[in-house]
């Protein structure tokens, strides 16, 4: 099968060409995000391989029939940003990643409520300048804290285990609770009891029209003042302007994101020598007590 791989980067090469070692399907990877104004690229391919900010609208789509695709296989889980009535009325079957290594995302989780709360990157960042002073820079015991865990699917459950064996009291929330999780001795709350109680709120759901900015402003008010938010599910399912007011303000004492709603033209890209213009993304980097991560779980 001819298989157009758009939104390439090096590492996607690599590991495509690698996966494809028996020749299976022709490869062309491409470096453009498939939009309306590329999609024109497909054409003579039967298959595109696209990733999480590409786009795949009904527009896309019927021009992607044109072009004679007849599959879309997503390089991710998630699947929010395609139309998924028109692939199918369009017959474009459309295929997408299981899960990614559940273990990994959850472990890198775990890392970025460990380094928010010892604030290692600050203490990093003092040393090599020949500051060793440990001043704002103590965090507290996680052991005997109340973990609240929004999702406890696959990567949720692992965080859960994980956070178990630091001794931590467990909450969750979820439309589908899992035996698993609940074997681990976690309690399923209402959302908002798990706001108000939890001391670490660690967010692993889909975006959905349900989960859409699920942490609003109505949200970061119930939550236990100076509370832990991490995020390393989708970015919408965090306003962010709400989650920039809970931090002005104290509500919010630590915030980690792997995601950001607005990340489409920022992450998996080198932009070291520009400037930031989304001045919301700049604001979240100027707070101590915030990692950005961009994609790494």
């Amino acid at each position: 099968m001819r298989v157009a791989v758009f939104n390439t980067k090096p590492y996607d090469q690599e590991f495509l060409l690698a996966a494809n070692a028996a020749g299976n399907h022709e490869l062309v990877f491409l470096e453009p995000r498939l939009t309306e104004a590329t999609c024109r690229l497909a054409a003579g391919f039967e298959a595109v391989c696209v990733f999480v900010n590409d786009q795949l609208d009904e527009p896309v789509l019927r021009e992607l029939k044109e072009c004679g695709v007849r599959c879309i296989a997503l390089r991710c889980a998630g699947f929010n940003n395609v139309d998924l009535a028109s692939a199918e009325k369009l017959g474009i079957a459309v295929l997408r990643v299981p899960a990614y290594s559940p273990h990994a995302v959850a472990e890198h989780t775990v890392g970025l409520i460990l380094t928010l709360n010892r604030q290692t990157h600050r203490a990093a960042a003092r040393v090599r300048e020949g500051n060793f002073s440990l001043h704002g820079l103590l965090g507290f015991d996680i052991h005997g804290r109340t973990v609240g865990i929004v999702g406890t699917g696959q990567i949720g459950r692992i965080v859960a285990g994980i956070m178990k064996g630091f001794g931590c009291k467990l909450l969750g929330f979820d439309v589908y609770p899992n035996p698993e999780a609940e074997a681990l001795g976690m309690q399923y709350v209402p959302l908002e009891q798990l706001l108000a109680e939890s001391d670490i709120i660690s967010l692993h759901c889909p975006l959905t029209p349900q989960t859409h900015h699920l942490i609003d402003t109505a949200a970061v008010a119930r939550m236990k003042p100076g509370a832990m938010l991490v995020n390393t599910s989708r970015g919408a399912v965090v306003d962010t302007q709400a989650v920039i007011a809970g931090l002005k303000s104290g509500q919010i004492g630590y915030l980690g994101l792997d995601v950001y709603e607005e990340e489409a033209d920022y992450f998996f890209e080198d932009l070291s020598n520009r400037a930031i213009s989304d001045d919301t993304l700049a604001r979240l980097l100027t707070f101590p007590n915030v990692i950005v991560t961009g994609h790494q779980a």
